[in-house]
Order: structure tokens, then sequence, then C-alpha cells
């Protein structure tokens, strides 16, 4: 799982240099015009969590670091690192975790001036799905040989999202709206299925 997490976060370090590398080399009297482009998202997050089942709900709050590059059409890769926390979602029982996934994501833009240039005034519509590790740790998680403090799990996120940008590069996430699946322990279906709402700021290149 480890490995999982790892692969994952280079893939998003990817992602990023991608990023980084598209604002390097486009032209900016023609980037108007370029069918490629970069966002960056800058994120505080809760994710309302279910910690065994039959016993309803806990929020986890964080933060999260995302990347797509849009390649054209709409369509292209994102990437995420996100980490949460939750305190005594059960008596004594501290939940954290953190995880990296990747996968694709598409990308519909709507000019939302007519009077401003277009690349000024625009709104994005996002949809994606994301694979990858998630790893928790400093809490309590039931085994066959007795509890850990640490477990990791595949997981899963799908779900979209709107960026609001007010200048040229710089704008808002307001929201992003994501499904959340795991497997990590909990001594029952060693599932969760948890909702994610982010806000913040996203950067365009």
């Amino acid at each position: 799982m480890r490995t999982m997490i790892r692969g994952s976060m280079l893939l998003a370090g990817a992602v990023l240099f991608v990023s980084i590398g598209i604002r390097a080399q486009v032209n900016p009297s023609a980037s108007r015009h370029s069918t490629a482009s970069a966002d960056l998202g800058v994120t505080f997050s809760l994710e309302r969590a279910q910690i065994v089942p039959g016993r309803c709900c806990f929020w986890l709050q964080g933060g999260g670091l995302d990347a797509a590059v849009t390649l054209g059409k709409g369509f292209g890769v994102a990437a995420s690192v996100t980490g949460d926390h939750s305190t005594d979602a059960l008596p004594g029982v501290d939940v954290n975790k953190i995880a990296a996934l990747v996968g694709p994501r598409y990308t519909f833009t709507v000019w939302t001036s007519r009077s401003q240039p277009a690349d000024e005034r625009r709104m994005q519509i996002f949809g994606q799905a994301l694979f990858g590790g998630v790893h928790g740790f400093n809490g309590l998680y039931p085994a066959p040989g007795g509890a850990t403090t640490n477990a990791g799990s595949f997981a899963l996120e799908a779900g979209g999202g709107l960026n609001l940008y007010f200048s040229k590069h710089v704008g808002l996430r307001m929201p992003e709206v994501e499904y959340v699946r795991t497997a990590l322990p909990n001594n029952g279906s060693n599932t969760q299925h948890d909702l994610r709402m982010a806000f913040g700021m996203t950067f365009h290149f």
C-alpha cells in the first residue's frame, strides 16, 4: 500500500511538473489559442465519514493540493494529495489519513462575460475519477491479530467541481463535491463511503 501511495504521489508530482512546463513554454501572445493548459488547486476540505457500521457520523477536516493538465477538447489527467484529521471520532480515538490519487478529468469552459477577454473571465466545470491509495495513521484499526494504529487501502474519488476565475490566472474553487471510497479496517464491512466537499483557490497556466 505504501508503494501505491508513493506511486500516486510521483504521478501527482509529474502532473505538477508538466503544469510548470506548459507555463514556461507557451508563448504569451498565443496562450489564448493554446489547446493545452494546466490548473492548480489549493483547498480546505470537509469530509463526512462513518467510523463503524451503524454509527453516524463525524467530520474530517483537512486540506489538499490538486493539479490537472488539459490536453485538448477538455480531456486531461488530474492528480491530488489530501490530508484529513478528526479528533475523538470515538471517545479517545482520533482519525488521521493521507491519500494520493490520479486519474482522468474532463473540463468544460464557459465564458462568463462577452465584454471581457475570454481568458480573463471564465468558469470551468470539471468531472473526474481518481484512483490511488490512502494511509491511516495515529488511529485505531481492528485487525485479526489485534488493533493497529496504522492501516492502508485502495482509494477512489469520483465527482467534480467549479472553478470561477476573476482574472487570467487566479480564481476560486467553489465548490468541489466528491464521493470517496476507502477500505480501511473498521471491524465491520471494512469499507467507507464518504462525502467530501472542498473550497479554495485555483490557478490557471
